[in-house]
């Protein structure tokens, strides 16, 4: 695409005003919002072409505050060598602290460690224990990425981004835009009070049905986080053995 007509962006969902008022004259005649959307395309085709071929992945989130020090910090190396170790690749968002933790895990582990940053202002790129690095503009490309390679998330401590990872995963599972997707929080005493909250006052009082809550696992065993991923894979891969045997035998029955 010709640099000449791609000036620095404006904010993700800047208004009409706001692109016009950041672009020159010839690209607002061209339509400032079409280039957006080519924009949006390279970063959907670029993400594609580079996870096609990755394989079994489980996606981890965590703080990007967590300190190297710490013992979350331990505990998502820990996730990603138990990750790796059980044949999955590793997909973070590529930041510091729970996400550089569980890339470093997964590294040093000998798997495949991937990382899909995001351009923030307050960010500093993509931490050094990434083997596949990504970097998007616009959040709900990564989240499509995210969700299309990963057979479940595993969700250490963490803040608002992670919270958004966390309810964004759940609803995709609870509209059943995904099946057999676990969605595993590791720390009880970090995630026990969030629970509680949607128990007595969100399912409490009808927002929400007893059985969402059944979307969630929770445990402080990284073995049984990882366990839990594993058996929801492979309840997976039996209904798709089914439906290709069922399709099979269906062409076999239109074939006579």
């Amino acid at each position: 695409m010709d640099t000449r007509f791609t000036p620095a962006e404006p904010p993700e969902f800047a208004t009409p005003a706001e692109v016009a008022a950041s672009h020159p004259a010839a690209v607002r005649h061209l339509g400032a919002e079409a280039w957006r959307v080519l924009r949006i395309q390279s970063e959907f085709v670029e993400g594609f072409g580079a996870l096609a071929q990755l394989g079994k992945a489980v996606a981890v989130f965590g703080s990007a505050r967590t300190p190297p020090a710490s013992p979350e910090y331990a505990l998502g190396e820990q996730v990603g060598k138990a990750l790796v170790e059980a044949g999955y690749a590793v997909v973070t968002g590529g930041g510091p602290g729970a996400m550089e933790a569980a890339n470093k895990g997964a590294q040093e582990a000998g798997g495949v460690s991937v990382g899909l940053g995001i351009e923030l202002p307050f960010e500093q790129g993509l931490n050094p224990y990434c083997d596949i690095e990504l970097n998007f503009r616009y959040f709900f490309v990564r989240k499509t990425m995210f969700v299309k390679y990963a057979q479940g998330f595993v969700v250490l401590p963490g803040g608002i981004g992670t919270l958004d990872e966390l309810f964004e995963a759940l609803t995709l599972v609870q509209t059943r835009k995904v099946t057999h997707f676990p969605v595993v929080l590791v720390g009880r005493a970090y995630w026990s009070g969030m629970l509680d909250w949607l128990r007595d006052q969100v399912v409490a009082t009808g927002k929400a049905s007893p059985k969402d809550l059944d979307l969630i696992h929770l445990t402080d065993d990284i073995d049984e986080a990882v366990r839990i991923i594993a058996n929801a894979d492979k309840l997976l891969d039996e209904a798709e053995a089914a439906a290709r045997r069922a399709k099979e035998e269906a062409e076999k029955r239109a074939g006579r």
